[in-house]
Formats: structure tokens, sequence, C-alpha cells
């Protein structure tokens, strides 16, 4: 068997390692209601996500109506992170074949990352709550390293080599914040079909496109 590519694979959150639309969503209706809006069928919150918490919000405040004053949005944000807080893992769950795509990375040593633009202190409370932190080298925020500095900036993506010591990495995501980062970043970025993809994943740039988690391994190996 040859020696495995990477030595760093970095993961998106929501939509990409975790199907978190159930749990956000409600946390999302739960805002809208605050707000007097209508509800969001939970089948389509998987079109408004990405971007972080906020850019949600705001997808779904523009999709019910208008976006109101910047204040009534930040205390809908506030009310909305609150409430997704005491609920963060009631539905969320890895996506098929994740366990046994992330034993196989440990086994190759491989270094396994979750970069996202959750709020870091969310990230890790869900990966707590999962019990997916112990095999994971760092976690990064989407306000880890401050405003302006998240997907689909490389910042987060420098952070994470810096963090785990450099050498060949890769980075796997559902949306174009995860691509965009990647390429700026100069990583190759396998996207996942069964995510919360924000424009056809043929469009995205990836360098290769999977479809279940039992694809990723080989699929790195050939890139």
């Amino acid at each position: 068997m040859t020696s495995f590519p990477f030595r760093i694979v970095g993961f998106d959150l929501d939509g990409t390692l975790l199907d978190t639309h159930g749990d956000l969503g409600a946390a999302l209706n739960h805002a809208l209601a605050l707000a007097g809006r209508r509800h969001v069928p939970v089948e389509q919150v998987t079109n408004l996500i990405g971007g972080g918490a906020r850019q949600m919000l705001l997808r779904a405040l523009e999709l019910t109506g208008t976006v109101p004053p910047e204040d009534e949005v930040k205390a809908l944000h506030r009310e909305l992170i609150a409430f997704y807080t005491d609920n963060i893992a009631v539905h969320t769950r890895l996506y098929p074949g994740g366990e046994a795509m992330l034993d196989g990375l440990a086994a190759q040593g491989v270094q396994i990352a979750v970069v996202t633009n959750k709020l870091e202190a969310l990230a890790v409370r869900l990966l707590d709550a999962l019990g997916l932190t112990p095999r994971l080298a760092t976690v990064i925020g989407g306000d880890t390293l401050g405003p302006g500095r998240a997907k689909p900036a490389p910042d987060l993506l420098h952070e994470m080599l810096r963090r785990l010591g450099g050498g060949p990495a890769a980075f796997v995501g559902d949306t174009t914040f995860d691509t965009r980062a990647a390429a700026a970043a100069g990583l190759p970025c396998v996207a996942v079909r069964f995510g919360f993809n924000d424009v056809p994943v043929e469009t995205m740039g990836a360098r290769a496109i999977i479809d279940h988690y039992d694809q990723l391994i080989p699929v790195l190996r050939q890139l």
C-alpha cells in the first residue's frame, strides 16, 4: 500500500461532516416566530444554510418578507443562537459513512480538522455533544480569528495548517464558501453532493465530488 497523500484533512461542519439542518431549522423558525414571520419548512432550510447563522437568518427574513432594521436583526440573531445552543444536537448526526471514514483517515495517521463558519463555541459544543471531539486535531470557527476572516477568505485554512504543522492538506466542503476558501489557500477541495450546496455541485470548482463518505478516502488517494 502506498503512503497516504495527505497528512491533514479539514472538513466543513454544517452540510459536510454533519447533517445539522433539523436543529438549525428549529432555531431559525424560533427566531422567525419572534419576528412574526411564517415558518420555513424544514426541508427548505438546507437552501438557506451557508456562511454562518446570521447569513441563514438574513436569507430567511428576505424569503418571508423584508429584512428589518439592523438592531432587530441583531436581536433575532441572539435569540436564534440562544435557542440553538440549548437544542444543538437533537436531530444532528454524522452523514452516512462518516464514522467509518473518520476511522479510515485516523488509521492512515491523518490529522483531522474542522474548519467552519459556525461560531467556534457552538462548533465545539456540538462536536462534544456527539462525542466527536477526541477524533479531531483542531476546531476552528468563523469567529476564531476575528471579523472578516471567515470562509471564503483563506485565513481559517491557513490557521489550520499553522496549528497542525503544515504539510500536504486537503479540504472537504459543501458550498462555494468552502471551495473558494480552499482555492485561495492553495488546497484541493472535495465537494459533497449530499450537503447544503448553494450552487449546483458541478459548478463549485472542486477537484472532486463524492456522493457518499465511503468514496472519500479513495478519491483523496487519486488527487
